[in-house]
């Protein structure tokens, strides 16, 4: 049997009783980072043999891992925090396993994008969950305009490295909507800013930012859409304008 096992994504009372059962049965642990892991099952006096799985072994580990599956053998599936396959190794092992015909389960727990969306006070019947945007300015801005005129609740994971330069771009493609920024949530330190994409960018400029962020942004309103249509055929009259002003020099 393999096992998608929730973690903790702060504070580790968050764990399940049945998550703390499962570790405590499975035959092999196979973990995003083997440290951290370490410290989660010294905490709560758990003994098991754990495989490296990550993004980068994640083909060769996996081989290892279905192996094992295959012997017999039950494994849980642990990331550094929070839920596996939610921005974070994982899917490859379930697809196979129902390809193969494998049995799997999920222990459900923790995931910093629901916690977020509810905390943030924005609109939650429905909502789009983007993970980690690219890290570039190009390939960001393209990436946040796909869903420009979505109406859904949109939710980024996002470095405190880049953080400044992901609302700047937001800021650029969706206009100054309302939004939230959730900083170490379920940690000692757990905050959530509220308010606009640009009272947000303001006070997160020139200041050192730690911990890892997830922002939400509101969706696109009726408004919205209607300046996107008013932007679009002002667009349209220079072009018209352009090719009357063509013509009349070819004349």
């Amino acid at each position: 049997m393999l096992y998608l096992v929730a973690t903790p994504i702060g504070n580790l009372g968050d764990i399940t009783l049945r998550a703390l059962e499962t570790l405590r049965t499975v035959d092999y642990i196979a973990s995003e980072d083997t440290r951290k892991t370490g410290r989660l099952l010294k905490h709560f006096d758990i003994q098991k043999p754990q495989i490296p799985f990550h993004e980068h072994n994640e083909a060769r580990a996996g081989g290892r891992i279905f192996s094992l599956l295959q012997q017999g053998q039950s494994v849980a599936i642990v990331t550094d925090a929070g839920t596996p396959g939610i921005s974070d190794p994982g899917f490859t092992l379930v697809r196979r396993a129902a390809q193969e015909g494998v049995e799997v389960t999920m222990i459900p727990g923790p995931t910093g994008l629901i916690m977020a969306v509810v905390l943030s006070g924005l609109p939650i019947h429905s909502f789009t969950f983007r993970g980690f945007p690219p890290r570039k300015g190009g390939p960001r801005q393209r990436f946040l305009a796909v869903d420009k005129a979505s109406p859904h609740t949109l939710i980024f994971y996002e470095s405190p490295f880049r953080l400044t330069a992901f609302l700047t771009d937001a800021l650029t493609v969706y206009g100054d909507r309302p939004a939230a920024l959730a900083n170490d949530l379920t940690k000692l330190y757990e905050k959530v800013d509220r308010g606009t994409l640009s009272s947000l960018l303001a006070a997160v400029q020139g200041v050192a930012l730690k911990g890892e962020y997830i922002v939400v942004i509101g969706g696109a309103t009726d408004d919205d859409k209607a300046v996107d249509e008013e932007d679009d055929d002002h667009e349209n009259e220079a072009h018209e304008d352009g090719d009357h002003e063509e013509m009349a020099d070819n004349q």
